[in-house]
């Protein structure tokens, strides 16, 4: 039981990005609001990405940046003293698509706003089955 808790909190980081998921699933999936739909995506969203750049993180590695000019090309690299600067790079370009996926989404619901006079699904709803 000791064993189970000790990993347990030792990976405490994925608990948070999880419980971040969850938080942001439950918002997509029960309110009816359209804002705090959007927040909610973007809750989730921000859960994938932290989980992505934490799994790019190594303890004790360093850039992967070889010095040491003309010797540098002779030397040996091994690649597990380097961090994945992969991940990270992907989650750069995975924020840029959030933000944008943000924006576009606030901007159509503010278009629905304008067209309904709100943002609650079931009065949406409601007026576009009325003939």
């Amino acid at each position: 039981m000791e064993e189970v808790l000790r990993l347990i909190i030792a990976k405490y980081n994925y608990w948070i990005y999880i419980t971040l998921m969850m938080i942001g699933l439950y918002a997509m999936i029960a309110k009816n609001n359209l804002v705090k739909k959007i927040v909610g995506m973007n809750i989730f969203q921000t859960a994938i990405i932290l989980f992505y750049i934490s799994i790019g993180v190594k303890k004790g590695g360093t850039i992967p940046i070889i010095e040491g000019g003309h010797d540098a090309a002779h030397q040996v690299v091994r690649a597990v003293d380097y961090i994945n600067p992969l991940p990270h790079v992907l989650m750069l370009t995975a924020i840029v698509v959030s933000v944008a996926t943000l924006g576009v989404a606030l901007a159509i619901a503010i278009t629905i706003y304008h067209r309904y006079q709100t943002l609650e699904e079931d009065e949406i709803l409601k007026q576009i089955r009325q003939p």
